[in-house]
């Protein structure tokens, strides 16, 4: 009875009803009709009173809280969010408190369990792309071992390769150390003033001799005949730029374009590199900056490189206070898009 709310009503009415009654009871003059009468309304006035009380303020809210705490020894923490707001009933906030932790802890999970998936994700592509160059070296040399290097031709053949896939082991584990003393923070940027047009016709040079296998021209947007000073890391954004062009030179078309194009503002100079080639799926954009996402695994690793170009790129614009942006349509080609400070402002 004292486990539902109108049984403690009643009780409690009972008890008020009574001690009212008593009291008019000790007053001289009092009639028999005046007690009755006394005592039905106090009784009905305090067990309406109380049952509110405890149904809509106490009992409910209990209720309330009791299944939420089934929920979390339940670990189902998938609960709806719920704003903790100013209210006089204490058990009211004591819910939506638990509520807004169950919600926070469910967030948590969920971003742990993505951490994980990234992790496995992670150390399968790292032993893939690292068994990769050691097998081939190591058939190579185990070829010659073998007998094969009495064969001078065939000797130095394997060497040759066995060389390559060494120096691209040797490029995977730059590429790595760098991307962990990134997000470290272990690699500070050295900033400077320096001419952007400038440093990209440096990496246009560098990369001229890929360009004209693939039949590819890099140009400018227009021409920009006055320099464009930025503040920035220019070995870094060197490294930027260098990833973004050779990227549109290998995924590009044959006989396709790489742009470079410059917008500035007050306060900023905005750099994009574009390509004419078959595009990116929209599915496949949110996930491109990640370390070692391929579009096409074994398309992507014949044309060379690690994996982590992107993901390099990506945490050296993240040290700018800044952010690589991707648009793309399939056939209609791919474009890049960074921010830097110009140097005017520094």
């Amino acid at each position: 009875m004292l486990s539902s709310p109108k049984g403690v009503s009643f009780l409690l009415a009972l008890l008020i009803a009574s001690f009212s009654a008593l009291f008019l009871y000790l007053i001289a003059g009092s009639t028999r009709q005046t007690l009755g009468v006394s005592f039905v309304l106090t009784f009905v006035t305090a067990f309406i009173s109380v049952y509110v009380t405890l149904e809509f303020l106490i009992f409910r809210e209990i209720s309330r809280i009791y299944v939420l705490l089934d929920k979390l020894r339940a670990k189902d923490f998938k609960l709806p969010r719920k704003k903790v707001f100013k209210s006089a009933n204490p058990l009211q906030r004591l819910n939506a408190e638990i509520s807004a932790y169950a919600t926070k802890k469910q967030q948590e999970i969920d971003e742990l369990k993505k951490l994980e998936h990234y992790r496995r994700e992670f150390l399968a592509n790292v032993s893939h792309e690292l068994k990769t160059p050691i097998f081939a070296a190591q058939g190579f040399i185990h070829t010659l071992i073998d007998g094969a290097v009495d064969d001078k031709s065939v000797r130095d053949k394997f060497l040759e390769k066995a060389a390559r896939s060494l120096d691209g082991l040797d490029a995977l584990v730059q590429d790595l150390l760098t991307l962990s003393q990134m997000e470290a923070g272990d690699i500070k940027m050295q900033y400077g003033k320096f001419d952007l047009n400038d440093l990209t016709q440096e990496v246009f040079d560098q990369l001229e001799e890929r360009a004209n296998s693939r039949r590819a021209r890099l140009k400018f947007e227009k021409n920009y005949d006055k320099a464009i000073m930025v503040y920035a890391d220019r070995q870094r954004i060197g490294q930027v730029l260098t990833n973004l062009i050779d990227n549109a030179i290998k995924y590009g078309n044959d006989g396709g374009k790489v742009i470079v194009e410059f917008e500035s503002d007050k306060e900023h100079v905005a750099v994009t590199v574009k390509d004419d080639g078959p595009g990116i799926e929209p599915e496949h954009l949110k996930r491109i900056f990640e370390r070692f996402y391929r579009i096409e695994k074994s398309r992507s690793r014949d044309k060379g490189g690690t994996g982590l170009g992107l993901a390099i790129v990506k945490h050296i614009m993240e040290a700018h206070k800044s952010k690589v942006s991707v648009s793309s349509k399939p056939g209609k080609g791919t474009q890049f898009r960074f921010k830097l400070d110009r140097a005017e402002n520094h």
